[in-house]
């Protein structure tokens, strides 16, 4: 079992839905950035989306995309977004981290030496947007046969036809994105959440965890009622885009993860 496994074991077991954060490595600084990660998990997140940033996004919206820039114009690099992994590690070494990013920086590094290095440093997981299950010889599987999970994204296009293709390979958990477009685009509605994850679940024993479009502790706890879990990623990096203190975004939060284990 990865921590990933773990974690949701232990969540069914004392009856509570995950809360899953995302933050861009280095963003806004390398210090800062390090400090935030470093609080997440006594702020009550249970699993760790850690953005890898990357100079052509597909799938992030004006916030998360500015994230990217800032961290990338502060010096940071896949290297030392896993340098961060392995500092968190020497502190924290039950709460699963997530790299999330696209597959460019990936395959520039090669993927044998990236997983070796990602296995080394405690990544649990990969979501890689930009890699459809067409293309699984190429990551997904030698990082399954690495012992990291490869997390893929279902959305509201994704039919029963093409579902199946979708949840093959798939490990960890599966990431629902509530809505059609791009990160920070619209708000998730829990009513029409609600089939499509029944849909999913229907086809897998995976959890299914929902992101895109959840801002507030009340959208947390509203979406985690009907999955198994709920991500928040640009309502936090707004925050620390906007320059807050360390202590006030991790507060914020605390305030999401709470409503999410409330759902």
């Amino acid at each position: 079992m990865t921590r990933i496994d773990e974690t949701f074991a232990r969540l069914r077991g004392e009856g509570r839905k995950a809360f899953v954060a995302y933050i861009m490595a280095g963003d806004p600084d390398p210090d800062t950035s390090m400090e935030i990660l470093r609080g997440l998990p006594a702020a009550g997140v249970d699993i760790i989306e850690l953005g890898v940033p990357f100079t052509d996004p597909m799938a992030d919206g004006p916030t998360i995309q500015l994230a990217g820039q800032r961290a990338l114009a502060a010096g940071q690099t896949l290297q030392k977004t896993l340098d961060m992994v392995a500092e968190f590690r020497r502190e924290d070494d039950a709460t699963p981290i997530v790299l999330m990013g696209y597959y460019n920086p990936i395959y520039n590094r090669g993927v044998d030496r990236f997983l070796e290095d990602a296995k080394a440093v405690g990544v649990d997981g990969l979501i890689v947007v930009d890699l459809p299950p067409e293309e699984d010889d190429e990551l997904c599987i030698p990082a399954q046969q690495a012992g990291l999970n490869f997390i893929r994204l279902a959305t509201p296009t994704t039919d029963d036809k093409r579902l199946p293709k979708v949840l093959t390979n798939t490990s960890g958990f599966v990431y629902y994105v509530s809505i059609t477009g791009i990160t920070g685009a619209a708000a998730a509605q829990a009513e029409e959440v609600a089939p499509e994850v029944a849909r999913i679940k229907a086809k897998t024993d995976l959890p299914v965890v929902v992101g895109f479009g959840i801002r507030t502790p009340e959208a947390a706890e509203a979406i985690a009622r009907v999955a198994d879990g709920a991500v928040v990623g640009s309502a936090i990096v707004a925050k620390i885009g906007e320059g807050r203190p360390v202590a006030e975004v991790l507060e914020f939060v605390r305030t999401l993860a709470e409503g999410a284990h409330r759902g």
